[in-house]
């Protein structure tokens, strides 16, 4: 059974940086594509970032793209998302998830992944 566990949240201040990590077990997490995805209060889940199974494909959406960055550490199966010049815009619960189908690219649609994390909370005071 998959399992994926994020940390990392806190709150911070505009223009703070935070590191997200989410912890994967289960299966081999090597051959899977991972991304994150955020949900404000009243909103929609959104894409933030994917990494696909090899780490050498990322993708990201265009409102963090230059302050975020995704990677992965195979042999600890744990992504990454690095956080810099953080705006209050950016407040939100932040999901992991992992692709279903082994050795798949970076999708940005949420509903191609088929495991979540219970969400990590980001709060950016102005």
């Amino acid at each position: 059974q998959v399992q994926l566990v994020e940390s990392g949240g806190g709150l911070v201040q505009t223009g703070g940086s935070l590191r997200l990590s989410c912890a994967a077990s289960g299966r081999s997490f090597s051959m899977y594509t991972m991304g994150w995805f955020r949900q404000a209060p009243g909103q929609e889940r959104e894409f933030v970032a994917a990494i696909d199974w090899s780490g050498s494909c990322t993708y990201y959406a265009d409102s963090v793209k230059g302050r975020f960055t995704i990677s992965r550490d195979n042999a600890k199966a744990t992504v990454y998302l690095g956080m810099s010049s953080l705006k209050p815009e950016d407040t939100a619960v932040y999901y992991c998830a992992e692709r279903g189908t082994p050795y798949s690219i970076a999708y940005s649609r949420a509903s191609l992944y088929d495991y979540w994390g219970q969400g990590t909370q980001v709060t950016v005071s102005s």
